[in-house]
């Protein structure tokens, strides 16, 4: 094992430097290095639900010239001075290490205020080369970094007891490596995103053992099953069942060579043919002893990390350090920025220095701070972001109806039972229909308010838990003390839009035209969303109305969604894409955009690249969620005015994305189909929005196969 280890070690460092040569070229004139942006692009229509990309082109650059630029950074390299400091920045975290051009470089010690540490190599700024990070858990990674990510070798040692050991990418378990579980149980294989996948071999600490082929974290494929009790099973798998042809031996040695059916190792024709040494020569059933073979053999949950070290906020904008005055070089001295730092003072017994300017967060910076004097001795602690949308109160013209929609979602979660694994196809019954009077002075069922006297209806109620949302938290963002906050705006179609105080779920008021089409297409979105429990649709908690009593009688239909964009990134430019040309422009002036614009289609100037596995899975939907907090590099484009996606301009930044399918209850009624037909006559018919949905979902696809490329 030590061996095997050193040789990938080995290979690590030849990683290593392939990577600081890449990187080197990266940080050439050229390229932008020190920008991190959040460019948050959006989808809509149910069609394009399949939008799975294909492989794309590479970027430009390139050229005789590549050689002469990594020269020219090299030799800057070697004159950048590099010394050693200790700093505090104003979020509690700590860093210890060797520094240059105003970021961590060489080696250093990272403590976050939270507990995690990180001690190894650093690179401009970023966790890169060897090193180890530790979680207050008590779990650990030794290995290779890469940009912050756990890419290359290494080990990772979980505070249950899990151990892996082996190669990784972009976080996840990547290529040929072992894991030790604390239940005792082993195995040694390939590994693709996270899971196993290729050929592997698992041992269980009963004695049992499989051989063969994995996908996706699941025996499937050819292999072999030898059980502790000394019988065997050699054949077709699928998704941890026997499929397909397959012979069971006994341990006496008689065998059953036969088909396989997936569903309780089901039999659908065979023979048996009794060993000689079998105690009795009647033939035997396989059925019942593979099935006690199969309860015994579980692969085991791996062990999660709660957070990665990718995931871990660093952030050097406005941030300096002094020199210590050992490293302190004597030439030079118009260089030395130690001049512009306060002198190290304590605080609760740690040594650190204040920036001679503000420490202020990148995405929370006023710009007002650029105008005021470096050797200003404080540092102003970031405003927290104004949220979205105006605060609900009393007074407001849809208050009662948001009292009206907590008091029912109350309600509606208050009597739940429990989850059922398979739902009868009354389930998916619209005319099921339940309604729950809300007297305002209460009734046997409903609590007293203060609204106004209403009805309620829940639609499909066991439909909409397949998300398995833990129930109290749910009812706490929905139903808390915190008030909905209703957005400036209503969408195209007239709906409003309320957020709940900690972002996690949108409401969305619906036409009776759009609930039609959600309930028609619930059983196709129920399997859909339980086959590929990461897909990129939006996801639904629940559809309900509200009917107002008296001479009104009016009715309000809401489904409740997943808030795309709630995350702790502070995110610059929102897109609302549809692969369409026509009219898919921004009306506001650039002085006028800000983090809440819903920017189009024509307004992307950018080519996102994901690295090889990522960009995989998200060519064939795997069990990774994509598009949540998802790190890539977006290169600048350029283009005519009704060009979708411009050429390559070679031009870099880092940005971190957030995407997925909205907007998908659209019907393509005969509304659309007179739109298309009266504005195919003035423009291109394959420009406009509304088309044939076959169409939309092509058109859509190819599209993003455009946007999304493999980085080169």
């Amino acid at each position: 094992m030590y061996k095997e280890i050193s040789e990938q070690q080995s290979n690590g460092k030849a990683w290593e430097s392939a990577v600081r040569r890449a990187q080197q070229q990266q940080q050439s004139p050229g390229f932008q290095t020190g920008s991190r942006r959040r460019i948050c692009p959006m989808s809509a229509d149910e069609d394009s639900a399949s939008t799975s990309p294909r492989s794309g082109g590479g970027g430009g650059g390139g050229g005789d010239d590549d050689s002469s630029i990594a020269a020219s950074t090299e030799e800057e390299e070697e004159e950048e001075e590099v010394y050693s400091t200790e700093l505090v920045l104003p979020s509690g975290d700590c860093y210890s290490g060797q520094w240059a051009g105003g970021v961590p470089h060489g080696t250093g010690k990272f403590l976050w205020n939270d507990g995690c540490t990180y001690e190894g190599e650093w690179r401009r700024g970023k966790i890169t080369g060897r090193g180890k990070f530790s979680w207050p858990s008590g779990s650990n990674y030794d290995g290779e970094f890469k940009a912050g990510f756990m890419d290359g070798f290494g080990i990772f040692i979980g505070a249950t007891g899990d151990t892996y050991w082996g190669n990784w990418s972009m976080n996840l378990k990547h290529g040929h490596g072992k894991k030790s579980y604390s239940n005792g149980d082993y195995y040694d294989g390939e590994w693709r995103s996270g899971l196993q996948d290729g050929h592997g071999r698992y041992v269980w600490c009963s004695g049992s053992e499989y051989v063969g082929q994995w996908r996706a974290g699941l025996i499937h494929g050819r292999g072999t099953l030898n059980s502790a009790n000394g019988n065997r099973y050699d054949g077709g798998w699928d998704d941890g069942f026997p499929k397909d042809n397959g012979n069971y031996r006994w341990a006496d040695g008689s065998l059953y060579v036969g088909v396989w059916t997936r569903d309780n190792a089901g039999i659908q024709q065979g023979v048996y043919y009794p060993s000689p040494t079998a105690t009795s020569p009647a033939a035997r059933d396989p059925q019942e002893a593979f099935l006690a073979d199969l309860r015994e053999s579980k692969i085991a949950p791996g062990e999660t990390i709660s957070v990665f070290p990718s995931q871990k906020t660093l952030n050097w904008s406005g941030t300096e350090a002094c020199r210590s005055s050992a490293d302190r070089p004597q030439r030079r001295a118009s260089a030395d920025i130690s001049t512009r730092c306060l002198p190290p003072r304590r605080s609760n017994g740690r040594a650190h220095t204040v920036s001679g300017g503000d420490i202020v967060p990148v995405d929370d910076a006023d710009p007002k701070l650029a105008s005021r004097p470096q050797h200003r001795r404080s540092w102003a602690p970031p405003r927290p972001p104004k949220k979205q949308g105006e605060t609900i109160t009393k007074g407001h013209k849809n208050y009662e109806l948001m009292l009206n929609l907590q008091l029912g979602i109350r309600h509606a979660v208050g009597k739940q039972g429990p989850t059922q694994p398979e739902l009868k196809s009354s389930a998916f019954d619209p005319k099921e229909k339940v309604w729950t009077k809300f007297p305002s002075e209460g009734s046997k069922h409903t609590p007293p308010h203060q609204s106004c006297e209403f009805k309620w209806k829940d639609y499909c109620p066991l439909v909409f838990r397949l998300f398995k949302v833990d129930a109290a938290d749910y009812m706490l963002s929905l139903c808390g003390n915190d008030a909905l906050r209703e957005l400036s705006s209503p969408g195209k179609s007239g709906s409003f839009f309320y957020l709940t105080n900690d972002d996690k779920y949108m409401i969305k008021t619906m036409k009776k035209s759009e609930v039609k089409v959600l309930l028609r297409m619930l059983p196709a979105y129920y399997n859909h969303v339980r086959k590929f429990e990461n897909s990129l649709v939006t996801k639904f908690f629940g559809l309900h109305c509200v009917k107002l009593t008296g001479a009104a009688q009016k009715k309000v239909r809401f489904v409740i969604m997943e808030n795309l964009f709630c995350s702790e990134f502070a995110i610059h430019r929102r897109f609302d894409l549809k692969g369409s040309s026509h009219g898919r422009v921004t009306s506001k002036p650039e002085s006028e955009i800000n983090e809440y614009t819903t920017l189009k289609d024509l307004d992307l100037n950018f080519i996102f690249r994901l690295q090889r596995p990522w960009f995989q899975e998200f060519q064939r939907s795997g069990p990774i969620r994509l598009g949540v907090n998802m790190p890539c590099r977006a290169e600048l484009t350029a283009r005519t005015e009704s060009q979708l996606i411009g050429e390559p301009t070679g031009e870099y930044y880092d940005v971190v994305l957030i995407f997925g399918v909205i907007d998908i209850l659209q019907d393509y009624d005969i509304s659309k189909k007179l739109e298309h037909a009266y504005k195919s006559i003035q423009y291109d018919p394959s420009s406009i929005s509304a088309v044939d949905p076959k169409q939309y979902s092509r058109r859509f696809r190819d599209f993003i196969y455009r946007a999304f490329r493999e980085a080169a």
